[in-house]
């Protein structure tokens, strides 16, 4: 595969010829995307597109997390008692073309650089995501962590909400 670039959806792009095979995030990126991202303002999509096409999506939006909701006794004591600012991954997709090929891993880890981005800027403790259930050990292998009795900002069929701390960003980053 070329090489991957990482940039923010544009009105332009011709989203009509993805297809990751999940139905519910193909209608999304094709019908939804946009409007939430230029017409709302709820949420931004980053395309991950080689020469020939788009390769994969992330879709992102700020959010906020209860303290009860970290999954880590060790973080959930020292965070404050008010609801604390996450990077929440809302959806993630890869064109069936490109699956395999570290797309995921691209696309996540400009989210990664975002979260920290974020740190320095608005104040972020980690990332949040509504992984599908045959995706969670894609991002457990990231380290992201299961959260338990989290609904807010789900999507529907059954997502499960994970969470991973700045502090492994940081050390993904630097290896």
């Amino acid at each position: 595969m070329s090489e991957l670039l990482v940039r923010p959806l544009r009105r332009n792009d011709d989203r009509s010829d993805f297809c990751c095979d999940q139905p519910d995030l193909d209608r999304f990126f094709v019908h939804y995307a946009g409007q939430n991202q230029f017409k709302l303002g709820v949420t931004v999509t980053y395309l991950a597109q080689t020469e020939q096409r788009i390769a994969g999506y992330v879709t992102i939006c700020v959010a906020s997390l209860e303290r009860a909701a970290i999954p880590s006794r060790r973080l959930r004591r020292r965070m404050p008692a008010y609801p604390l600012p996450v990077l929440r991954v809302a959806r993630l997709a890869v064109d069936r073309r490109a699956q395999g090929r570290g797309v995921g891993r691209a696309l996540l880890r400009h989210v990664f650089l975002l979260a920290v981005r974020l740190r320095d800027e608005v104040g972020c403790i980690g990332i949040v995501t509504d992984s599908k259930p045959d995706a969670v050990p894609f991002y457990e292998r990231l380290g992201f962590s299961r959260m338990e009795g989290v609904t807010e900002g789900q999507l529907h069929g059954e997502p499960l909400s994970m969470f991973l701390p700045l502090a492994t960003v940081l050390d993904a980053l630097s290896s």
